[in-house]
């Protein structure tokens, strides 16, 4: 099974997200999977094929976070509940990655 390892902007991103977890932005709903994901990624952990599809389909349900108000830097309310679990599945970078890993 291949195994692919978190570029640098990717495992930033989840470390971002985990301080913003800690500092408890993450929301009411934010999930153990969020949590683990980021985990995982802030840790430069290799991920397999099946986490970069799962990933891919993350980033795709969720990319209408990105209009909500406190998604981006400068707006009020940032970092959101949606912009903390972006980040914990690495953010920009992760969803570029797995993208540019499905084109392989």
């Amino acid at each position: 099974m291949a195994t692919h390892e978190p570029p640098k902007g990717v495992q930033e991103a989840a470390r971002r997200a985990q301080k913003w977890i800690e500092d408890g932005k993450a929301g009411a709903n934010f999930t153990d999977t969020g949590r683990r994901r980021a985990a995982q990624l802030a840790g430069g952990e290799a991920v397999s094929d099946d986490v970069v599809k799962r990933m891919r389909n993350y980033f795709s349900r969720h990319a209408k976070d990105a209009d909500a108000t406190g998604f981006h830097r400068g707006e009020e309310g940032y970092p959101s509940a949606g912009r903390v679990a972006w980040d914990a599945w690495g953010g920009d970078a992760g969803r570029r990655w797995v993208e540019h890993l499905a084109d392989d």
